[in-house]
């Protein structure tokens, strides 16, 4: 199926070629997969949650009520879970945490961070679970932005729980 796809794109002129953006967004939304223009980031919160629900030695996840702040998705025991998607090898950033060398006390904002990681072509390829404690082990300082982030080297990863 996948080829066939691709063989009939080749045959679209370049103005159909880009009308397929809209009509593949307007698909996914219909669907529920996303709700905004973040096609990697929503596309992540979906698998990850629909991955935890069809496997029974998983919680059940729902998501988070959008705006809500640090969380993406909840278990069904009340658990809190950061979704970061990517089809690299950094995450994208977690606000809301102390800058480096902060003396103040750094509250919990989750127990957990999920990661999907994407090949190239939008096919999922890894999916990891973190806890907080070694989110903070591995977290990394993000200067641009302010921000937290993650790499995903063998380090985070010999630290993670292999979902997917």
């Amino acid at each position: 199926m996948k080829d066939d796809i691709v063989e009939k794109l080749k045959l679209l002129d370049d103005t159909g070629l880009v009308s397929v953006y809209g009509h593949w967004m307007n698909e996914l939304k219909e669907r529920g997969m996303i709700r905004t223009k973040n096609v990697i980031g929503e596309l992540g919160e979906y698998f990850a949650i629909k991955y935890y629900i069809e496997n029974p030695k998983f919680p059940k996840l729902q998501a988070a009520p959008t705006g809500t702040q640090n969380i993406d998705a909840i278990s069904i025991n009340g658990e809190r879970y950061a979704i970061k998607s990517t089809t690299t090898k950094c995450t994208g950033v977690f606000y809301g945490l102390n800058e480096p060398n902060s003396d103040i006390f750094e509250i919990q904002k989750f127990e957990y961070v999920i990661i999907v990681q994407f090949n190239k072509d939008v096919s999922l390829n890894s999916i990891y679970q973190l806890s907080w404690e070694n989110f903070l082990k591995h977290k990394r300082w993000h200067r641009r932005v302010r921000a937290w982030n993650l790499t995903l080297r063998k380090d985070l990863i010999d630290d993670c729980v292999k979902i997917f």
